[in-house]
């Protein structure tokens, strides 16, 4: 297990489908790789940048995301975000993200996100539905 500290890195990568498209996601009338498409690229990479670092159990949840999307990309596309750990504050850590498509970069962001313990965490929320 790593030590879960600034400067762990980690990756997402995926191929734009029509189902990624800002057409089909409600979140634009064009074809191309939508916003919320995006936000689920980068919050892949911070998930993964601490896969290795948490132990057996607790797992994160998206807190907060700053997202500026920068350029249009077509289906059938490459995409890729790599996002860096920045800072860890408690059971708050921070992420700086980039994503690029096969051509140049397409977005950035900075990304929260709260180390929690799973299973409470799950039980929490199902007695909401009681």
């Amino acid at each position: 297990m790593k030590r879960l500290e600034p400067g762990l890195i980690g990756e997402a990568r995926s191929v734009v489908t029509e189902r990624d498209t800002a057409a089909h996601l409600g979140s634009g009338a064009v074809p191309v790789f939508g916003t919320p498409a995006l936000v689920r690229l980068m919050e892949a990479a911070a998930v993964q940048t601490l896969a290795d670092s948490l132990p057996d159990g607790q797992t994160s949840v998206g807190a907060g995301i700053d997202v500026r999307h920068l350029a249009p990309t077509p289906v059938g596309m490459h995409v890729r975000a790599r996002a860096e750990l920045v800072e860890t504050e408690g059971r708050r850590v921070s992420f700086r993200i980039e994503a690029w498509d096969e051509v140049e970069r397409i977005g950035e962001a900075t990304h929260e996100r709260i180390i929690i313990d799973a299973e409470r965490f799950v039980t929490r929320a199902r007695a909401k539905g009681r």
